[in-house]
């Protein structure tokens, strides 16, 4: 994590143009909002940073504000931008609107698997992505990608050709628009309608979270369930992140706690992603449904066809978009 490794003479100086409040000065509570549960594994990596900061003893607490309590969850990038709020874990192609160039990380085909994720978030694409945030008064201090794969009610979901004529749900724009280009019928919806939708026979597949296929009990209407493995087509980048006023404000021994905690948690958030993903196979087979793994031909497959529908639409509508996905797709 590249933010965890500034210098002692940058926190020094960030400090300098702070209030520069110190423990011994006032207690100083910063608020951290997301919209998952206590459970969800977002929740743990705010929390870590949450106890590492109080552990440290430095005059600082994080209060954490789950089940988006505080703001709504597509809500909270403006009031962490302008400093109304301190910190938040926000999937950050919900800010797209703001920062289109924040819709490459929600692409399909673009990160390959959870380890590749890790090297993509050391990337000089994560450096403009990051610089993007923080010109805009966000600081990122935790990376993370989150996995998903595909269901379906009648076969398995690997390969272009198995969505044709299907009426299926994808799990934003970009899949959307590659999906329509490989023949399937899209049909756009919540997550938490998937369960209902296919049910009633209104939808033969769907693309979304590893997390959500489990929570929404999608297995009980499904026959196959593609996970993420060695491959898979849909990450989404969910960091957690703070307003660069709030990070300013803080004393030198503040800052240093808050990126020491970012560093754990962010080694947490890569392991226990991995484990997500296990947990939903294990779920699905448990329940009688027929687990097929996506292959390297067959992501490749799925990738050709992304060039030639999102990736195409996404150089078109962002001006130097081009040559952000380029920088993206060149991490091995």
């Amino acid at each position: 994590m590249r933010l965890a490794k500034l210098s002692v003479g940058l926190l020094a100086a960030a400090a300098t143009v702070g209030l520069g409040l110190s423990a011994a000065d006032a207690q100083t509570t910063l608020r951290l909002s997301h919209q998952w549960s206590t459970s969800d594994v977002r929740h743990k990596v705010a929390e870590i940073v949450a106890d590492h900061v109080k552990a440290a003893d430095v005059g600082l607490e994080i209060q954490i504000y789950p089940t988006q309590s505080l703001f709504k969850a597509r809500e909270q990038w403006q009031p962490t931008s302008r400093g109304q709020l301190d910190m938040t874990v926000f999937p950050l192609a919900y800010a797209g609107g703001v920062h289109p160039e924040f819709n490459l990380t929600l692409m399909p085909g673009l990160v390959k698997s959870h380890d590749h994720a890790a090297r993509l978030n050391d990337s000089e694409f994560m450096d403009a992505i990051k610089q993007i945030a923080e010109d805009d008064g966000v600081m990122i201090l935790v990376d993370g990608y989150l996995a998903g794969g595909f269901a379906g009610t009648e076969k398995c979901i690997t390969a272009p050709e198995d969505v044709q004529g299907l009426q299926t749900r994808a799990a934003g724009k970009a899949f959307e628009q590659m999906l329509a280009e490989a023949g399937a019928s899209i049909a756009s919806m919540a997550s938490s309608e998937i369960y209902t939708a296919m049910q009633t026979g209104v939808l033969q597949a769907a693309n979304t979270s590893s997390s959500s296929f489990v929570s929404y009990r999608i297995y009980e209407q499904v026959k196959c369930y593609t996970p993420a493995g060695d491959y898979a087509l849909w990450f989404m980048y969910q960091p957690l992140m703070m307003s660069k006023a709030s990070f300013d404000r803080l004393d030198e021994a503040q800052q240093k706690a808050i990126l020491e905690g970012s560093e754990k948690a962010e080694a947490f958030y890569l392991e226990e992603a991995k484990k997500q993903d296990a947990e939903s196979v294990r779920v699905f087979r448990e329940n009688g449904v027929e687990i097929s793994e996506m292959n390297e031909a067959q992501f490749n497959a799925w990738r050709e066809i992304a060039k030639k529908s999102s990736y195409q639409e996404f150089s078109k509508e962002v001006e130097g978009g081009q040559e952000l996905l380029d920088m993206a797709l060149s991490v091995e």
